[in-house]
């Protein structure tokens, strides 16, 4: 049984309730306490919550400490998030901010070539949405804007760092075969007004 307004309680309170996820610096100076004795509460209440199969855990992300639903009860969770709501990303919006995550940083010419139609659009509400930003600018004509992901993306993931997404080389070209493939279909197309 916990003290009363044990370290533990106040930082569980907090979780609760949390929006996003909060650095263990800032819980630190909310309930006056030390950075790492904090981090060494929220992994012992991590740990407790594992152990006594909650249907929630706590998680460390890009950004900080949150709670959320545990993985076991998943299937549920999704069925009572997915009633009668529509999604909230378009298939060609989840796609281009799969590129954009596998492949960063990335030009928006680049992953039109990975796409095949022209993402100008979906790529401004990514960036609106907070999910993408620009990282830089490529080298050459043009100089065109570089894009990565957020950590507000890794959050909606449920990812503490880019690393931990699962591997998909294996599904997608690589940008040095995406570029030939645009440049074969330059090829192509000039055959083709040729031939008329």
């Amino acid at each position: 049984m916990r003290d009363e307004f044990s370290l533990a309680q106040k930082l569980e309170a907090m979780l609760t309730v949390a929006l996003e996820p909060i650095a263990a610096e800032e819980l630190a100076d909310l309930v006056d306490a030390d950075a790492s004795e904090v981090a060494a509460t929220l992994q012992a209440l991590r740990q407790e919550f594992v152990d006594d199969r909650r249907g929630f855990q706590i998680v460390e992300l890009a950004s900080g400490w949150i709670m959320q639903s545990a993985p076991d009860v998943a299937e549920w969770v999704t069925k009572f998030a997915n009633r009668d709501v529509s999604h909230r990303l378009s298939s060609a919006a989840l796609e281009t901010l799969a590129i954009i995550a596998y492949r960063q940083p990335i030009s928006r010419t680049q992953i039109t070539a990975l796409r095949g139609v022209n993402v100008d659009g979906v790529s401004r509400l990514l960036e609106q949405r907070g999910y993408i930003e620009e990282r830089g600018r490529a080298a050459g004509p043009g100089q065109p804007i570089l894009y990565g992901t957020t950590e507000l993306f890794l959050d909606r993931m449920g990812l503490a760092s880019i690393t931990e997404l699962p591997p998909i080389e294996e599904f997608m070209p690589t940008i040095d075969a995406a570029n030939a493939l645009v440049e074969e279909m330059s090829i192509n197309a000039g055959d083709l007004v040729e031939e008329l």
